[in-house]
């Protein structure tokens, strides 16, 4: 049987929501990506163009620290990569991420929180930080999703063959 892994990064809470709710649905282990420095309110201002995360995502090259690299990426078959979309993309920790592991031969399944806009190229810009791994556009999580709800979307991608779950 294959093994499955719901990794995440939330800023504020609402995508690690969705990440439990995914998870419990989906049978697999959970883990959070967490930033060696948390953010701060005023670092995820987006109005503010000096804030924390308005600078690292002007600079493309720039990779967050994470506070830790444990998670179990090793053994999976699926990666459920969750995060909240920033600037019409993944936040650049989630770049950190992907490259601190290797994910050749894995299926990526991203899932997103936005407040308004959709995955954009998010599934484009991430390839080259997982060489080898098949990286696929999931879905928006946003509001309340139902445990119901997020288990169709898992057994239709099993159905589909769009995942090794």
């Amino acid at each position: 049987m294959s093994k499955t892994l719901v990794a995440y990064f939330s800023a504020s809470g609402v995508t690690a929501r969705a990440a439990k709710t995914l998870a419990e649905a989906a049978g697999a282990a959970l883990y959070e990506i967490r930033p060696q420095t948390a953010y701060t309110a005023a670092d995820l201002d987006w109005t503010d163009r000096r804030s924390r995360s308005s600078v690292e995502m002007n600079d493309r090259a720039f990779r967050p620290p994470l506070a830790d690299r444990n998670a179990p990426v090793e053994g999976c078959d699926t990666v459920f990569l969750g995060f909240p979309i920033w600037w019409y993309t993944a936040p650049t920790i989630v770049r950190t991420f992907l490259e601190s592991y290797d994910f050749c031969g894995k299926t990526v399944i991203l899932f997103a929180t936005s407040g308004g806009s959709g995955f954009g190229r998010t599934a484009e810009d991430l390839r080259s930080s997982a060489p080898g791994a098949v990286i696929r556009e999931g879905r928006l999580l946003n509001g309340r999703q139902t445990a119901e709800s997020i288990r169709a979307w898992v057994n239709s991608l099993e159905a589909h063959g769009s995942a090794a779950l």
